[in-house]
């Protein structure tokens, strides 16, 4: 029994197994110019219990930064000056949304649409993504609506401003 306790209550390793996780997605990302150290993989993972903890969530395993770093490292908008920045700022995104949806999307689903529209009409905004992207995407998912227009939204906020 005591032995089960010491080991849940090891965060450290836990961090370091999952900061390795990570680190192993250098092999993907690296054919972008784009690579974490492990103190960088160690900070996305402290990012990632905090944005659990502040949205009431709770994951096992790697989570998803591995899923991020994989779906997002080939984005024109990301370079070796802004990659881990960029990932800190996702991570929040993915967990704010993941509760504004009501989890009526999966984890696959809901960064397959932040990397379409954070390259798409969002053109590398992380304001845009969150702000009104993935707000627009919450509130059709809550109110029933499933439309994907976020093609469009950049268009319709145009013809807003022409309408002034």
């Amino acid at each position: 029994m005591s032995f089960e306790l010491t080991f849940f209550n090891d965060s450290s390793l836990i961090q370091r197994q999952a900061a390795n996780e990570i680190l192993k997605q250098n092999a993907v990302s690296s054919q972008f110019g784009l690579e974490l150290t492990e103190q960088q993989a160690l900070a996305l993972v402290e990012t990632r219990s905090l944005a659990l903890k502040e949205n009431g969530r709770i994951e096992f395993g790697g989570g998803v930064i591995d899923k991020l770093i994989y779906e997002f490292c080939d984005s024109p908008f990301i370079s070796s000056v802004n990659y881990e920045q960029t990932l800190h700022d996702l991570i929040d995104i993915f967990y704010y949304y993941k509760n504004e949806t009501i989890d009526l999307i999966s984890d696959d689903e809901l960064i397959k649409y932040m990397k379409k529209a954070y390259d798409g009409v969002c053109q590398g905004s992380l304001e845009l993504l969150s702000g009104r992207e993935l707000n627009r995407l919450a509130r059709n998912l809550r109110f029933g609506e499933l439309s994907d227009d976020s093609e469009n939204s950049i268009d319709e906020e145009d013809d807003a401003d022409d309408e002034y």
